[in-house]
């Protein structure tokens, strides 16, 4: 039995508690819907030329279809690898830099700060007055 104590300490602490659940191939929700609308604009980009080449409309959402498929079985294969041995919030931060270094306009949201992408000396200026 436990004493007066300790009855009001959690004796565990759940850390997986708020991390996102794994929804396919080690692809949390967030990480396939960026897959997913990738492999699909990717789909759709094939199956435009495709169409028009076969003069079959039809080709469109199969070849977007397809492109789903694919961009989740091959990506979410390649992601869980990537994903290794890497804190959860490794990939987010990766594109989070890559917008960044590469789209600044982009990287900067009202809801956030800059990244910061300075690379160099840092000093605190303590030693100077």
């Amino acid at each position: 039995m436990a004493s007066h104590d300790q009855e009001g300490t959690v004796q565990f602490l759940p850390h997986r508690l708020n991390r996102q659940p794994v929804v396919v191939r080690g692809l949390t929700a967030d990480e396939l819907w960026i897959c997913a609308g990738l492999s699909g604009a990717a789909g759709l980009l094939l199956g435009i030329p495709l169409a028009w080449l076969a003069s079959s409309i039809a080709l469109m959402p199969t070849m977007i279809v397809a492109g789903i498929a694919a961009g989740v079985f091959i990506g979410g294969g390649l992601l869980r690898r990537l994903k290794r041995g890497r804190p959860e919030t490794w990939l987010h931060r990766q594109i989070q830099w890559y917008l960044a270094q590469n789209f600044p306009a982009l990287a900067t949201r009202p809801s956030r700060g800059r990244l910061i992408t300075r690379s160099g000396y840092w000093s605190t200026q303590r030693g100077k007055l």
